[in-house]
């Protein structure tokens, strides 16, 4: 089974954490009143009006003014959120979005391609309110976080403010991953898009949600499965723009309406930038690409307004109140007070309140292991590269090792049988931390481990792995897993799928697509891994690496052609190498600490 779709929608749970951006503050609340207007027309540009309810407090006056942008309806985000009322009760006025396309909302819903010149319209629409004091703040998870991106880099003059969470950089790592498409696409369309759809447009099929949820249990494996990716009939009617992204290859141009990093300097809000370990693979390397991206942009400037905040949860509101992911347990200290995050960073960079904000490090990032918050001035904290190069095994042994130094010797390599129709497949059903101990006894997984750790190591900021590999085929997919090996043999990944992969045919995606010389050793840089973890004294570093991890991305069909348009695959042999001329290897960012 796939992990859950992108986007969940969770209560959230209000816990404290220390510090004044992530604790609860003395109560600004006032009168608990506040005045509704539902459905409220905003228009756009090209004449198609979304609407809005409006919230803002009972007395008379002008408010800085939050705007919440969605795809799954502003009746429900009202229902699961406590975010609108909390921020009504400290004095703002709340303008919650359908998109353009859904539920109240006019027009044709083509996911994110209109959300920033429609999010331009409407942050300007709310700052020329009666009722606004021209001051505007977004906020908002997933999908709510894409949009505010896409709206800042049309450069809104009333934007000020804006806390996007768990959400992308780049088309590269959002629509693909490494090179492969990502298929939780699908379960996203069918469960939150498609029965609405059905029913604005009359069609068969589920017309709830709950109808959704049910049959895909009989419709989500046979899209999953299916090959070409373009033969899912299930879709033709309810989602015609999903076809469209599956004829645009990740290195087409077409996609820089969704590419942010080359934009940053567009962008003049003061940026709170959230995610977490576990979090949908866009979501850590997005959140600090796009922090490093403003910072780059505001150069020389005194305040550049941004700030940094990753966690060890999985994808969602509810789940940064919780102490565990998956199967790991962090502790009581992982939890936060999302609405006060949001609402701290608008009291600041809205109404100009001395919070304490403004005297954080710019940094904060839990370490998963030590169970701790950490404080720093920089992304990524100051350490030092620690290389574990790959060794072979012992004769008769299955698992290779991870050593400080390179094995020497004449041509050394691993290698396994990677079958597109017997995919490696990932059985874990949630997202979050997983046993992934049993991967090692597949013949179709190679696992190298290092020796026991004999002291508490830090390992935080992004990670290389740099292979050498080859295969009596044109193409393949090259996944790396990095786990932490606990004394009884449970091996915890260490973040979610899609970090670490890449396809070879895009080991330069400039340049486009280049497909492989059977037999020929290419060096493959895997750059998307990001943690943070410390492996405790007696762990052990473990490094897998097959050629598909499915269903959460698409197989690579090993024949030279694209699994967008052709079935034909191809059984092949892949080889890892370790020897003198092909140090194969994963480069570790090791924290230093005198603590």
């Amino acid at each position: 089974m796939i992990p859950s779709p992108r986007m969940k929608s969770l209560t959230v749970f209000l816990l404290l954490c220390s510090t004044p951006l992530l604790a609860a503050q003395d109560s600004q609340t006032g009168s608990q009143h506040f005045t509704v207007e539902n459905n409220v027309a905003v228009p756009m540009r090209d004449g198609i009006v979304l609407r809005a309810d409006v919230l803002r407090p009972a007395a008379a006056g002008k408010f800085p003014v939050l705007v919440y942008r969605t795809p799954y309806g502003k009746d429900a985000a009202q229902q699961e959120y406590s975010t609108f009322q909390h921020a009504v009760e400290r004095g703002y006025a709340v303008v919650i979005v359908d998109v353009r396309g859904r539920y109240h909302s006019d027009g044709d819903f083509r996911p994110y391609e209109n959300e920033g010149r429609d999010g331009y319209d409407t942050i300007e629409w709310a700052a020329g309110q009666p009722w606004s004091n021209k001051a505007v703040g977004t906020f908002g998870l997933s999908y709510p976080g894409a949009v505010q991106w896409l709206a800042a880099v049309e450069n809104p003059p009333h934007l000020k403010a804006m806390v996007p969470a768990m959400t992308f950089s780049t088309p590269q790592n959002f629509f693909y991953a490494g090179g492969t498409w990502d298929m939780s696409w699908m379960e996203w369309i069918w469960d939150n898009i498609a029965w609405d759809t059905r029913v604005k447009k009359n069609l068969p099929g589920p017309r709830t949600y709950q109808e959704a949820l049910a049959a895909w249990k009989v419709e989500g494996p046979k899209m999953l499965n299916a090959e070409p990716l373009m033969d899912v009939p299930q879709l033709q009617q309810v989602a015609p723009f999903y076809f469209d992204w599956l004829r645009h290859p990740a290195e087409d141009p077409w996609w820089d309406w969704s590419e942010l990093r080359n934009k940053y300097d567009r962008a003049h809000a003061a940026v709170l930038n959230l995610s977490a370990w576990y979090d949908d693979n866009y979501g850590p390397e997005g959140t600090t690409t796009n922090y490093a991206g403003l910072l780059k942009a505001r150069a020389g400037e005194k305040d550049a307004r941004t700030y940094l905040l990753l966690g060890p949860w999985v994808h969602g509101v509810g789940s940064t109140g919780k102490t565990k992911s998956g199967e790991r347990e962090f502790g009581p200290s992982a939890a936060i007070d999302y609405d006060n995050v949001v609402l701290s960073w608008m009291d600041h960079y809205l109404k100009g309140i001395e919070n304490g904000v403004e005297r954080e490090k710019p940094v904060r990032y839990f370490v998963m292991g030590a169970n701790q918050w950490r404080d720093s001035d920089v992304w990524p904290p100051p350490g030092r590269t620690t290389q574990f190069f790959l060794a072979p095994a012992a004769r008769g042994a299955r698992v290779g090792g991870l050593a400080a130094k390179p094995a020497g010797g004449a041509e050394s390599f691993s290698a396994f049988v990677s079958d597109p129709a017997n995919p490696v497949v990932n059985e874990c059903e949630s997202s979050g931390a997983h046993d992934y101990r049993k991967l090692a006894e597949r013949a179709d997984v190679v696992t190298f481990d290092s020796p026991a750790m004999e002291n508490d190591i830090e390992v935080t900021g992004p990670i290389h792995a740099h292979m050498f590999v080859s295969c009596e085929c044109r193409d393949l997919d090259l996944w790396v897993r990095l786990e932490d090996v606990s004394a009884d043999g449970t091996a915890f990944n260490l973040m979610s799928p899609g970090l670490d992969v890449l396809r070879a045919s895009y080991r330069d995606l400039a340049r486009g697509r280049q497909w492989l010389e059977r037999g020929k050793v290419y060096e493959l840089d895997l750059t998307n891994l990001i943690t943070s973890n410390v492996f405790l004294k007696g762990h052990l570093v473990r490094v897998q690496i097959s050629g598909s991890f499915y269903p959460n991305f698409s197989r690579n069909l090993q024949s030279g052609k694209s699994e967008v348009d052709s079935a034909e695959m191809k059984k092949a042999r892949i080889r890892v190498y370790h020897d003198t001329e092909h140090p194969s290897q994963i480069l570790l960012p090791v924290i230093r600490r005198a603590d």
